[in-house]
């Protein structure tokens, strides 16, 4: 008999300027579908979904806070992000001041988010390629500053309007937390604990949802 199936829980936030698409990557994890009509979020909105790691028999349920990117909402971020074990930092890669946005979030995660927090950068359209202004070098040599920093971050792209990624990401984000610690005793994750999950590794594609 196969032994039962273990299981963790983690806040997870999303930050990034209005328009990048932050809901949809959401909406595309957590019920498969895509709205290219969907409104902007007002405050912030919470979804559950999980994600399993079978290498490990172990469910990861993310609690995410899905934030608005307007700026007369940015001073509430700190409530979302407080706490929180991981966030995702979502940027256009066809809008290159989106992936400014995105690094001045990363900023501020570093000075006042919980220590240890797993980070993913996120670069959302990718299924607009021909309209590209974010280098995806430049963005690859950023995450590598920030790891020479001591940071714990990798990078992704996706597109919520395919599917493209996403599952891959949020697949990505339980691979790095202290999901084995969680487990075997822990009354709650700790953000400030280190996974020791090795980032650089991408895993082989799966299918979205």
């Amino acid at each position: 008999m196969p032994p039962s199936q273990r299981f963790a829980q983690f806040k997870l936030v999303l930050l990034g300027e209005s328009a990048v698409g932050k809901s949809s990557v959401v909406h595309r994890f957590v019920k498969n579908t895509f709205d290219n009509m969907r409104e902007s979020t007002i405050g912030a909105a919470f979804l559950t979904q999980s994600v399993t790691l079978p290498e490990i028999n172990a469910t990861v349920k993310f609690e995410i806070w899905d934030t608005a990117g307007q700026e007369r909402y940015k001073s509430l971020a700190p409530m979302y992000y407080r706490n929180a074990h991981a966030a995702l930092c979502v940027y256009d890669i066809t809008n290159s001041s989106s992936f400014q946005k995105a690094q001045n979030w990363i900023k501020e995660l570093k000075k006042q988010a919980p220590e240890g927090i797993v980070i993913c950068l996120v670069g959302n359209k990718a299924d607009l390629e021909d309209e590209r202004q974010v280098d995806a070098n430049a963005v690859t040599a950023y995450v590598e500053e920030l790891r020479g920093e001591g940071i714990q971050v990798f990078t992704e792209e996706c597109s919520a309007k395919s599917g493209e990624g996403v599952l891959e990401i949020f697949t990505n984000v339980a691979k790095a937390l202290p999901v084995e610690e969680t487990i075997n005793g822990a009354s709650k994750p700790s953000a400030g604990r280190q996974s020791g999950v090795e980032l650089n590794r991408r895993p082989q594609q799966q299918g979205c949802c």
